[in-house]
């Protein structure tokens, strides 16, 4: 998991601070918290947003800059000071880290100078840009087939990571025609995603959250955009600025995609450290996981990501046996959700999730199961075991023997 350090920057001349702030925005492991283009306003900017970095340019009044960073490490020691400078001036520079500053870098600033020193900076803060304590984990949900129950698993998945007091979750449904995250919280949005791709270069951590709807059970939710017509104006491009402003504020966000697999899915999937993959053992969701594989190998490092998810094991009719069904796909399973469709609809009909309605449920102990897996508490459930059910009628098992899945095996070496 990577971790993300929020900026704030000082620099009152406009083609310098233009020139670092388009190189922030290039860099994935960090988010610009916040910029100021006068020395005096920076110590309130960074009181109110309270980044992990401070960058201090000394050009334009070194005396002023000097000063700042004084009184930065004696208002704020919290946040670590970058100064940067055109001058190489060997006093200049003693001077500054005298001052407070933790890195200086000489302008023009290189990305890889820039890189290393906030790599630094990151290290004896938080014990380096891969800690533990500072990731966000991104899961995105998809399903194999209609209807195999995958808003379900993202809805209850986040609530239940969201009831950790130390997790802070965030729920993101990217069906952008028809989805219905909202109908299970029984929630009324103010704001939608279409809101929030198109103020992106305005908004800031405080603003995002008032953005966002939070449930009862913590979590918060960026619904799909109310409008038909709005869809069209969310591409990849702005949903990357939203998933790096969501992964720099909250410690797990869990992305809910459509069944088209359009480019804003494509998208989630690439963003995301892991794809869950919901299929139930019938003949459409196999068929199409194996099709779907093979689309994946052409996305880099996207098929390492899969991790299939069996929803509804147990439903008496119809099912293939897990065993088939593993050496058709070409991997293992890595959770299984038993059927339990009476508690499923109700709390869906209630705008209720699981954990509130109903907490010692099996299905509700087997979404706790698979939080616990994702985020490494626990071992997945690869259902070595017993088979969940042994019905397989004699068409699915003509159409196991007809799929070439020994390609797909070779695919997954």
């Amino acid at each position: 998991m990577s971790n993300v350090l929020r900026i704030a920057m000082v620099d009152p001349r406009d083609d310098s601070r233009e020139v670092l702030k388009k190189m922030f925005l290039s860099m994935d492991s960090v988010w610009l918290e916040a910029e100021c283009s006068r020395y005096e306003f920076f110590p309130d900017v960074v009181s109110q947003s309270s980044p992990d970095v401070g960058v201090v340019s000394l050009d334009s009044d070194t005396e002023k800059g000097i000063n700042l960073l004084e009184r930065m490490r004696s208002d704020s020691p919290d946040c670590a000071l970058l100064a940067v400078s055109s001058s190489t001036d060997g006093q200049l520079i003693l001077r500054a880290i005298r001052a407070g500053a933790k890195e200086f870098l000489p302008i023009p600033v290189s990305l890889e100078d820039l890189m290393a020193s906030l790599a630094r900076i990151s290290e004896a803060k938080f014990g380096g840009l891969s800690g533990k304590n500072r990731g966000s984990k991104i899961i995105a949900v998809a399903g194999a087939s209609g209807g195999v129950g995958c808003t379900s698993i993202a809805v209850n998945l986040g609530c239940i990571l969201a009831s950790e007091p130390q997790n802070s979750v965030a729920l993101v449904d990217l069906d952008l025609a028809i989805g219905d995250a909202d109908v299970f919280l029984d929630t009324i949005p103010d704001y939608s995603l279409i809101d929030v791709t198109e103020n992106i270069s305005r908004l800031d951590f405080q603003l995002l959250k008032r953005s966002l709807t939070k449930h009862s059970s913590g979590l918060y939710l960026l619904p799909r955009p109310v409008q038909l017509q709005d869809v069209q104006l969310i591409t990849p491009d702005s949903l990357r600025r939203v998933f790096g402003l969501l992964k720099a504020t909250f410690t797990h966000v869990v992305l809910d995609v459509s069944k088209g697999f359009t480019e804003t899915d494509i998208a989630a999937f690439e963003f995301a450290n892991d794809v869950l993959m919901v299929v139930q053992l019938d003949l459409p969701c196999l068929r199409n996981l194996v099709r779907l594989q093979m689309s994946f190998d052409e996305v880099d490092g996207l098929r390492d990501k899969l991790k299939v998810v069996v929803n509804r094991v147990g439903l008496e009719s119809g099912q293939i046996k897990l065993k088939r069904a593993k050496e058709t796909i070409g991997r293992d399973i890595f959770f299984q959700i038993p059927n339990d469709y009476r508690t499923m609809i109700e709390v869906r009909n209630n705008g209720v999730p699981l954990i509130e309605q109903a907490p010692k449920a099996p299905i509700t102990i087997a979404m706790q199961g698979l939080a616990d897996a994702i985020t490494g508490k626990s071992d997945p459930d690869t259902g070595d075991g017993d088979e969940p059910n042994q019905a397989a009628n004699q068409s699915s098992s003509s159409w196991l023997n007809f799929w070439p899945n020994k390609g797909a095996k070779s695919r997954s070496k």
